[in-house]
């Protein structure tokens, strides 16, 4: 039986032609970017070659680019910089990424207050409820630009707004958004933005921290002067490289290929709930990343449901790969009020660039079969 990998929100293969620079840029530029000599020189170059690409498609300047390891270190970069120093309340939607939850978590031990933005049904920030915000001891605003489990698409212009005007920094998680749908870093009026490279087809173990100009954050980390005394440790040339090249490949095909992961989401979408009746999709009704379907069967248990469909030759997941060893029900889902027999029941699948129609059309008949059998049906 041959498997089907529908958890491309946990990680995506990365593509073939990310693969060939990774492995021409660690054969041609193996020196240490912070070397005085010639290789050194040729490492430095592409790696500022890449921070530059990075810059043009997510529409920032190369300054603001700082690479990390990922998504999870820049949030953490972000949220414990813009937070040193300070005390006072901290803005966020609930059910965000560990990434963060697990840092606002710290910050409160540490004496921070939490005060979570209020969201409708759906999962969007309602508006109106900043009115009420503490802004007069607010030391930071976070929020996803796209949830991780159900794919909504964050309204975040008014938050931006009022963080603008009273001078509040706003972090955005831009993780699962990066290389799926277009993200403005100027535009958006963030003070930082995390993004992972292999979210979008590119390596792991390289992301970036987004960080504006008259922004500054207390270092975290010691150790080097690189990335502007940011972030020290050498960095990986050959994963920057990958990661740019990535991000490139999304930018000449974006509008192609989010037509064709939405063809794919809403096509097995429109299977399940008509096989697998019934079947409720967390986020229906909002804007959704093109490729994410987050769905509960009630009458089914999650934890049974995802052994189940591994051994049916099925690749999904309950939530977040970086929560997985939790048994809890995704803390979105309860911030969203949904029953019981939903949030016990659901399920993210997330198809990706390797994704076909055979494989959703055979995804949905196992899935359908699998839940069959444990509705007992």
């Amino acid at each position: 039986m041959t498997p089907i990998y529908l958890d491309h929100n946990a990680s995506t293969p990365p593509a073939p032609e990310v693969i060939d620079v990774v492995a021409r840029v660690s054969s041609e530029a193996y020196g240490n970017p912070g070397s005085r000599h010639a290789a050194g020189r040729q490492a430095r170059k592409v790696l500022e070659q890449a921070r530059d690409t990075v810059a043009r498609v997510l529409d920032a300047s190369p300054a603001n680019v700082v690479f990390t390891s990922g998504g999870t270190e820049a949030t953490n970069l972000a949220m414990l910089g813009l937070c040193a120093g300070r005390q006072g309340v901290v803005l966020a939607p609930p059910g965000e990424h560990p990434a963060t939850e697990q840092t606002i978590q710290h910050l409160t031990a540490r004496g921070f207050e939490r005060w979570s933005i209020p969201i409708d049904a759906r999962g969007r920030i309602v508006d109106s409820a900043l009115d009420d915000a503490p802004w007069d001891r607010a030391a930071v605003a976070t929020a996803l630009v796209a949830h991780n489990e159900t794919g909504v698409i964050q309204n975040l212009d008014r938050l931006s707004e009022f963080c603008g005007a009273r001078g509040v920094p706003l972090h955005l998680d831009a993780v699962q958004a990066a290389g799926r749908i277009a993200v403005r870093f100027r535009a958006s009026g963030a003070a930082t933005m995390s993004i992972a490279a292999h979210k979008f087809r590119g390596p792991r173990g390289i992301g970036a921290l987004l960080i504006r100009e008259d922004v500054r954050l207390q270092r975290a980390m010691f150790g080097g002067h690189q990335e502007s005394e940011r972030r020290p440790g050498t960095e990986s040339v050959a994963l920057a490289a990958g990661m740019a090249a990535a991000l490139e490949l999304w930018d000449r095909e974006r509008a192609a290929y989010a037509a064709r992961l939405a063809r794919l989401r809403d096509r097995l979408e429109g299977a399940l709930l008509e096989a697998c009746a019934p079947a409720v999709v967390n986020g229906s009704g909002a804007p959704r990343l093109p490729n994410t379907l987050n769905i509960a069967f009630p009458g089914c248990d999650g934890e049974a449901l995802l052994v189940a469909l591994d051994l049916a030759g099925v690749c999904a997941s309950l939530g977040s790969a970086c929560a997985s060893g939790s048994s809890d029900p995704a803390p979105i889902l309860t911030a969203l009020g949904c029953p019981p027999e939903v949030l016990k029941s659901s399920l993210r699948l997330s198809v990706g660039w390797t994704t076909t129609e055979s494989d959703v059309d055979e995804a949905a008949e196992r899935i359908a079969g699998v839940v069959g059998r444990l509705r007992g049906l």
